[in-house]
């Protein structure tokens, strides 16, 4: 059996290193300047991000802008500012970015087809923690009926607790496209609700005697005046319309003692206050 001896061609060895030796003498510059202005872009890009933080932290707490809000606009510029500067590395690297653009935009727009309901709630909170129809601690009303007392004010849904202690979850897009009745805005709230006394009282000794009770409560306003106003004759009574207002933590309390007051001074005062009836009158034909 014969073997071939393969003498290795010391001429090819040395052409191959010194074209590898050329080659690294040309590009080995290149890369490294490639790589460290990447490096200094990346620390000068990062040390300018912290900078526009810092200041949109500073402008958004000049205008007490709402915590929630705050987080979010933050996050958002942070998220914003790290993509652009991750774009400009990998382009400093030489690396073509029109594809990878594409591709974000692509997710994007297939995330937000299918994100639509979340994505319209989330342009309610901003709505909302912008504008400021409602504030936490406020006992609101929206246009479905839902009513309770803001508890949280979340990216996508607001909080409530209702007078019954229960937790009511309102998605934001609904509650910023629709009416909001605030009661906590004013700082004060005006009671309104009917007594009925019977059609042979005099509606003005009626009157009086309520509006005694109502200068007595301790927690009825003096102004804007308290109101006592005829307001129907009922089936069965003559509806007297009692208006008196007081701060938002005394409402209810206030509302109370009219009520059981007012019963009282009209019970004393001989006043009925009829409940519904009917009268029948039987009438016999004649024989």
């Amino acid at each position: 059996m014969h073997y071939l001896a393969v003498t290795p061609d010391i001429h090819n060895i040395d052409s191959y290193w010194t074209k590898f030796w050329d080659a690294a003498a040309v590009w080995g510059p290149k890369i490294a300047i490639a790589l460290i202005s990447t490096l200094l872009l990346y620390l000068i890009g990062s040390w300018l991000i912290r900078v526009i933080l810092k200041y949109a932290n500073k402008a958004f707490e000049r205008r007490n802008m709402d915590i929630s809000l705050k987080k979010f606009l933050q996050n958002m510029i942070r998220w914003t500012l790290n993509i652009l500067l991750f774009i400009l590395i990998v382009t400093q690297l030489g690396i073509q970015t029109s594809a990878f653009v594409a591709m974000i935009g692509a997710a994007g727009l297939a995330v937000g087809l299918a994100l639509q309901g979340s994505l319209a709630n989330f342009a309610g909170s901003v709505i909302i923690l912008t504008l400021k129809p409602f504030k936490v601690g406020d006992y609101i009303e929206s246009a479905n009926g839902q009513s309770g007392t803001v508890k949280e004010i979340d990216i996508f849904a607001t909080k409530l607790i209702t007078p019954q202690n229960q937790l009511v979850i309102v998605p934001n897009g609904a509650l910023s496209n629709a009416s909001i009745i605030n009661y906590s805005e004013m700082g004060s709230r005006r009671t309104w609700f009917d007594i009925g006394v019977s059609y042979v009282a005099d509606l003005k000794q009626a009157k009086q005697i309520l509006m005694d009770v109502v200068m007595n409560n301790k927690y009825a306003f003096k102004e804007p005046a308290p109101q006592i106003v005829v307001t129907e004759l009922g089936d069965s009574a003559v509806n007297l319309s009692v208006r008196v207002s007081a701060d938002n933590a005394s409402f209810w309390d206030m509302r109370e003692q009219l009520i059981i007051d007012c019963k009282a001074a009209l019970d004393k005062a001989g006043i009925e206050i009829p409940f519904p009836q009917r009268d029948i009158h039987i009438i016999n034909a004649p024989a």
